[in-house]
């Protein structure tokens, strides 16, 4: 039998928005997100909160790309009232919610942890407008000691290569993987549209019913397919509807332990979710320099060897979530896993309807 010490458990979870789409709330900065997620996801537990937070060894962040920190873990912990002794930011990422999650899930199960949270948030609409009126969001309290406005790193726009061939945005990226995955499947510029209309149009229906959803009003296909007023074209073929929507205010938190830890704080054998288990990989950042652009090794990689360490199928899986920035992030999950095209691999909605809360964003969806 399984030692239950050894086996990880999501216990609580949390995650909101602070205002929508066109109707933004007072400014907050990303930590006030943060510890009110957080907040949220230690009630979720249904245990004593001061028992839960005195037992937190471990505080895992993703790296806040709309105000800076440099211990975000610390200034959460202190918040709290938690010393954990284990903390880290990750780099620039929107894998970091999966891997980090993964790498708690390994500290309980080898003993080096026992309660964890794994927490992340934007506040990038609330930057953006406080600038627009000239109001330098410090003025208004954030934290800037240790933390201030984002720095600005040269190296994030590429190679060189990429540099000089314009290919410094998502927005110039993606819209390449998708031409080419149409050509490789052997679509039509239309028929491309077409399936990212209507995958699309599937995730604002389940935005359209998340509580913590930046935009969730419905957009049908021809919504989104039809590029206009209020839908430019961005990218060609992707109009702003198949762009995601960074300027969000939204955080995320959830707490993980072990089984064992969950029944002596008195959780619920129904309030548990268990760890199976995950793969990761990586390719170069310079997409420049990949071999192929129509599919992506790494993705294809991590989802063999998770299949088989957990002894699954494709068929098996009753969600199936992908991190929605562009409509060929999805359609690559499912072609890479073999499922009908008709598959709405989401259960947020997406960046573009859901929210794109940059690195955080498939936290909201564990």
């Amino acid at each position: 039998m399984t030692d239950p010490t050894r086996v990880p458990v999501v216990i609580g979870v949390g995650d909101l928005r602070s205002g929508r789409a066109g109707s933004p709330a007072d400014p907050r900065e990303p930590l006030d997100l943060i510890h009110e997620a957080t907040a949220s996801a230690l009630t979720d537990t249904g245990v004593d909160r001061d028992d839960l937070v005195s037992r937190i060894d471990t505080i895992r962040a993703i790296k806040t790309a709309s105000w800076s920190y440099d211990d975000l873990p610390g200034l959460l912990g202190e918040r709290l009232g938690a010393r954990a002794v284990h903390t880290s930011t990750t780099p620039i990422g929107g894998h970091w919610p999966a891997a980090l999650l993964d790498r708690i899930a390994h500290d309980i199960a080898h003993g080096t942890s026992s309660v964890a949270l794994l927490v992340g948030g934007e506040a990038q609409a609330s930057v953006t407008n406080a600038f627009k009126k000239g109001t330098d969001p410090a003025s208004l309290g954030w934290t800037t000691a240790p933390g201030g406005p984002p720095a600005f790193d040269p190296d994030d726009l590429g190679s060189p290569a990429m540099q000089r061939a314009g290919m410094i945005a998502p927005t110039r990226v993606y819209p390449l993987f998708e031409n080419r995955l149409s050509h490789e499947l052997g679509h039509t510029r239309e028929q491309s549209i077409d399936w990212s209309a209507e995958l699309y149009a599937a995730f604002s229906e389940i935005a359209g019913n998340n509580p913590a959803a930046w935009n969730p009003t419905l957009r049908t296909a021809d919504d989104i397919r039809t590029a206009g007023p209020g839908n430019r074209m961005v990218t060609d073929p992707y109009p702003l509807l198949c762009n995601a929507m960074p300027f969000v205010d939204q955080a995320a938190a959830v707490v993980v332990t072990s089984l064992a830890t969950a029944r002596e704080l008195g959780v619920a054998d129904d309030h548990l979710l268990y760890v199976w288990g995950g793969a990761g990989a990586t390719e170069t950042p310079d997409v420049l320099a990949r071999a192929e652009l129509g599919r992506s090794a790494a993705l294809a990689d991590s989802l063999r060897r998770t299949l088989e360490a957990t002894d699954l199928r494709p068929g098996d899986f009753d969600i199936v979530d992908a991190y929605s920035c562009f409509p060929v992030v999805p359609k690559l999950l499912v072609e890479h896993l073999g499922l009908p095209r008709d598959t709405v691999p989401s259960v947020t909605g997406g960046h573009s309807f859901f929210g794109g809360p940059l690195n955080s964003y498939t936290l909201h969806s564990v």
